[in-house]
């Protein structure tokens, strides 16, 4: 009788968590009223106030992607206590990689100074990226112009980068094989080989002070397998708390659609770093 109840039981619990997560939809965060510049947040209905935040940043190559995607893992966050914010940005071809990260920067700033209002403290704003969204991410962490830009000082506690792509995108198109996907990336980075200098993450690694969680998966792309780890030992020369894990047996796309199920280890691992560092 009970192995028929526990399973009832379990459903009966699911539906009640997402109850109790609301979500506020499609809320402009810069100045325009265009979609492109709109997030979702995703927070528990219950009576605890000044929960940390994370901020997802999608991936997509930089030309494809959407916030609406990624709806579960708002949703499976808010259920374990850390309210989340899901943005979109604008995409090539209609924009190169400093308007994005400028308007990712821009989200940062409206989280910074409207989560409270979503039961969420500004104090305790984390940052997560999936891919080219791991790259902005980063990006806007390391180089100091982006939340210059913006009007504030950087407000990120702490980076959540899963399997980044673009850590050092010099180094990736000086060598790449020129495939579609090459001259899809030249639509967000030029051809220009000194932009893709400014637009490396690793460049501004001396400034980074924050503490990361580094992802990527054992059947990642080699770019990400060499640079990620590269990324990690640099931090660790520098004193910066970081973590790395290697996810056994994961590609590029799983590294994150993996995260569709609320039980998939790399929670425990987000929110032990979020707890720890927020």
């Amino acid at each position: 009788m009970l192995k028929k109840l526990l399973p009832i039981m379990l459903l009966f619990q699911t539906i009640l968590s997402s109850a109790q997560v609301k979500t506020a939809k499609n809320i402009n965060y810069a100045s325009d009223a265009e979609e492109k510049n709109t997030l979702n947040i995703f927070y528990k209905n219950d009576s605890i106030k000044n929960k940390p935040v994370l901020i997802f940043i999608h991936g997509g190559s930089w030309s494809s992607g959407k916030k609406e995607t990624y709806w579960w893992l708002g949703r499976n966050f808010a259920r374990k206590g850390v309210v989340t914010v899901i943005i979109n940005y604008p995409l090539a071809p209609t924009a190169q990689y400093e308007k994005m990260a400028g308007d990712c920067a821009l989200a940062v700033k409206w989280v910074q100074g409207n989560i409270k209002n979503y039961q969420a403290s500004g104090d305790k704003i984390f940052v997560m990226g999936h891919s080219a969204g791991a790259h902005l991410g980063a990006l806007i962490n390391a180089d100091p112009k982006y939340f210059q830009q913006a009007g504030i000082k950087n407000p990120i506690k702490g980076m959540i980068l899963n399997d980044p792509f673009g850590l050092d995108i010099f180094e990736y198109l000086s060598s790449a094989e020129k495939d579609n996907y090459y001259f899809d990336f030249l639509r967000t980075f030029t051809d220009q080989p000194a932009v893709w200098k400014k637009a490396s993450p690793m460049d501004y690694v001396n400034n980074i002070r924050n503490p990361h969680l580094l992802f990527y998966g054992s059947k990642t792309y080699g770019a990400i397998k060499m640079q990620t780890p590269r990324l990690y030992e640099k931090l660790k020369s520098m004193n910066v708390a970081v973590e790395i894990n290697e996810v056994k047996g994961k590609s590029h796309v799983p590294m994150i659609t993996q995260m569709i199920f609320g039980g998939n280890n790399l929670y425990k691992d987000i929110i032990d770093f979020v707890n720890k560092f927020g």
